[in-house]
């Protein structure tokens, strides 16, 4: 209620799309501030976030947790669950969307994935690396007892040498904040498809996927080009965001103003950026969906602020995140 900064430098927006697009700049001065595109793109002050991967109550074991439907009354959001894997983004948007349609509720998009990050790096959050979750069974809420990559398959609920659960109080540096209050799985578990797609050359229509068998679901554009007739179509351009087409490596001017990528220069060997040393990659043409936090066997070189791009298909190793927007 009583803001000490000055003033606000205008967020970087795309009139027509009415939403943040890629390779706009921000012209704050210092001192001032910059709302993220994900509070005004949704119309609302704040962003209620799934505290964890999502779930299927249908799912019982490893075995049977993935799942390319949708399906919206079967998700449940808890900890010592399977995550829900191996499912379309088409699918994945659809589930979210028809979740809690009072509170707005919608598939995590990118620029909303920046939000918890930034939070989490800030005196609001734990401000540390997050812990991944290693759990080589995919269960929500676990972490690692120590850096690095001593991945370990357990139960649901039990404990590893290397691997501890939710319950367990040595679980909560797996936590944005540090402690039981926190969202986990941002760092581990499965690789989360997010709402960001790269668009076509014209930059005017969203890329679906690599190809007409590795593609994401929706009706749109294969990223070699052709035309995609039968699918989802995509929705209002509030539930995702749109990156500027890019067919070489040469990407990192390319991302949008609070995602979480743009930011994170300076470049080191193997795109490994500044913050936290994270490795980041975004869209390009033959992988046009971004996805985030990355898995339980990745290495050192992952975390939070860890960015990379798929083709959008039902692969086994990617999950997505529940957002709801309660105004």
């Amino acid at each position: 209620t009583s803001d000490e900064i000055d003033g606000e430098c205008t967020t970087p927006m795309n009139e027509e799309k009415t939403q943040g697009l890629s390779g706009e700049t921000g012209n704050c001065k210092i001192g001032d501030y910059m709302t993220p595109s994900a509070f005004i793109t949704m119309g609302t002050n704040g962003l209620w976030v799934g505290k964890f991967e999502t779930g299927n109550k249908s799912i019982t074991n490893e075995s049977n947790s993935i799942l390319n439907k949708n399906d919206s009354t079967k998700v449940q959001i808890k900890p010592n669950v399977y995550s829900w894997r191996g499912i379309q983004v088409a699918n994945a948007y659809l589930t979210s969307y028809n979740y809690k349609r009072e509170y707005d509720s919608h598939m995590m998009k990118n620029t909303e994935w920046g939000v918890v990050a930034y939070l989490q790096h800030s005196k609001y959050g734990s401000a540390l690396r997050v812990r991944i979750n290693n759990n080589a069974a995919y269960i929500t809420g676990y972490a690692a007892i120590r850096e690095g990559v001593d991945i370990q398959k357990t139960s649901l609920k039990e404990d590893g040498t290397y691997t501890k659960n939710y319950k367990n109080p040595l679980s909560q540096v797996a936590s944005t904040t540090g402690n039981y209050s926190g969202i986990y799985d941002m760092n581990g578990g499965a690789t989360e498809y997010v709402m960001g797609v790269m668009l076509n050359k014209s930059n005017t229509r969203p890329l679906s996927g690599k190809n007409n068998i590795y593609n994401s679901g929706f009706n749109g554009v294969y990223a070699e080009g052709g035309s995609l007739t039968t699918g989802v179509a995509f929705p209002e351009t509030k539930y995702y965001d749109c990156y500027v087409y890019n067919d070489s490596n040469n990407m990192y001017i390319r991302g949008i103003m609070g995602d979480a990528t743009k930011e994170l220069g300076g470049f080191g060997k193997n795109n490994i950026s500044s913050w936290y040393e994270n490795k980041v990659l975004l869209t390009i043409s033959s992988s046009p969906w971004f996805v985030r936090g990355s898995r339980s066997s990745s290495d050192l070189d992952v975390g939070i602020f860890t960015s990379n791009a798929f083709w959008g298909n039902n692969y086994s190793l990617n999950t997505f995140r529940i957002v709801l927007a309660i105004k």
